[in-house]
């Protein structure tokens, strides 16, 4: 009844939120043994916990980030490092995307901030409008794979699993990624017969190799002065900004402060200056500082107009949660959650076809569900599972969420998809058939992902 209602629901194009609460309340008005009001002391419960705190402070600490010009500085930054080389502006789109997945935290905004300066500088040099939404909609994918991530703090409360350890665990996931489509690039300029953006000039490229060094070097300088030598983390870190601000001023450099927003964050959690959730909030003053005081693009007006889409996408996401938290716990009570996970170790209890199986169907949901609500659709169902075949649920998060980035690239429900029709004034099926070539590098990365979960598990095992 629970399932039939629900997927009546979805199929007459009601929002998947209340869907899932709708047909919830459904159920348990036919049912009659359990009050209704159940429906919203589980919503409520379902977003009371302290890790959602970082939700809304993530989502702030991008929308600082995307106003203040930021994607500019690292769009430039990005430029001025790879555009020379052939095929220039579609590696300076990935690129820019790595370093943007490291403040935004959802494909989204990625597609929507970065996406439409890339998108019209592709089309302004020359390239098919086809490649150009094609290599951003593959990139976008990053954004949360590489720490920050928004998907990453909703598994993570939903399955029980550190947040700090999946943030780690998406760093060389991301950067495989994007090694792939860079490659995918360097095959389309090479059979294209591209050649570089802008031309190689020196001075240019050691500006911009400074500034990478300088953004490899300063975590590295802080990590053994305080975990080798023993300093004062507080002490030391301050020092270190003082510092970094200093070469920023003295080099004039594009992105390593806005870069450094990822650095800041993983350090700050693995030294044990903060949780995830109060790095949001340090990652929200970190965007302030740079906006209002350092670059001084941010005013106050614009700020109020940052937090008002911020309490907006906040609502959103949130209402998703709490109305996929009572559906979860109705699986969960009418035993759909035991009965699938007693099919599926019924029929293999092998966890690598499990393990296939389990992408081809996050594969699918992806197509259809907003990723928050698959998360937390999918986390009852499949978490249980995991457990009893002795898969790592960090491993387990990483395929989850890379499953269902995938999925926002296709109809009918690809958010990615579709804003990306709009930035480029095209219908969505000449955006659909743009980005079915870039499903290979990130399938590839997925599979690479799924059965080789050392590549996954190393860095948090290395900082546990």
């Amino acid at each position: 009844m629970l399932k039939i209602v629900f997927l009546f629901l979805m199929s007459g194009g009601v929002p998947v939120a209340i869907a899932m609460a709708g047909a919830s309340l459904i159920y348990l008005l036919w049912q009659q043994t359990t009050p209704p009001f159940v429906v919203i002391h589980r919503m409520v419960s379902g977003i009371d916990s302290f890790p959602l705190l970082a939700v809304p402070f993530f989502i702030l600490a991008g929308n600082l980030m995307n106003n203040a010009g930021i994607t500019n500085r690292i769009y430039n930054f990005a430029l001025a490092l790879v555009g020379w080389l052939k095929g220039g502006l579609g590696h300076v789109n990935v690129l820019g995307s790595v370093i943007f997945a490291g403040m935004s935290g959802t494909a989204i905004a990625d597609a929507a901030g970065l996406g439409t300066i890339e998108i019209k500088a592709m089309k302004d040099h020359g390239y098919e409008t086809e490649f150009a939404v094609g290599v951003t909609a593959a990139s976008a994918t990053l954004g949360p794979i590489i720490p920050p991530s928004l998907p990453f703090v909703i598994y993570g409360m939903m399955a029980n699993v550190s947040v700090g350890a999946l943030f780690l665990a998406g760093i060389l996931p991301g950067a495989l990624m994007a090694v792939l489509m860079m490659l995918t690039v360097a095959y389309f300029a090479h059979r294209n017969g591209w050649g570089g953006d802008i031309k190689f000039e020196w001075p240019r490229v050691i500006k911009a190799l400074i500034e990478t060094a300088v953004v490899i070097g300063w975590p590295v300088a802080l990590w053994v002065l305080i975990v080798k030598l023993g300093m004062p983390p507080q002490a030391t870190v301050v020092a270190g900004l003082v510092v970094l601000f200093g070469l920023d001023k003295a080099f004039q450099f594009q992105a390593v402060l806005p870069i450094m927003t990822p650095v800041l964050l993983i350090g700050g959690m693995t030294t044990g200056l903060f949780t995830p959730t109060e790095g949001a909030i340090a990652a929200c003053v970190w965007a302030m500082v740079l906006g209002f005081a350092w670059y001084r693009t941010l005013n106050w007006k614009m700020f109020v107009k940052v937090c008002l889409d911020t309490v907006e996408t906040t609502s959103t996401v949130l209402f998703i949660v709490a109305a996929a938290s009572i559906f979860g716990w109705m699986l969960t009570a009418t035993g759909v959650t035991a009965a699938i996970s007693e099919w599926v170790l019924g029929f293999t209890k092998n966890p690598w076809v499990f393990l296939l199986l389990a992408n081809l169907l996050m594969l699918f949901v992806g197509c259809f569900l907003e990723p928050t609500a698959a998360i937390t659709i999918l986390v009852p169902i499949l978490v249980p599972i995991c457990q009893q075949l002795g898969i790592d649920l960090v491993h387990f998060g990483l395929v989850m969420v890379l499953n269902l980035m995938i999925g926002l690239l296709h109809p009918p429900m690809g958010m990615v998809l579709f804003v990306l029709a709009r930035v480029a004034k095209l219908s969505v099926e000449r955006t659909t058939i743009a980005i079915l070539p870039w499903l290979i590098p990130l399938l590839g990365s997925l599979a690479i992902i799924t059965y080789f979960p050392k590549l996954v598990l190393w860095l948090p095992k290395l900082m546990s």
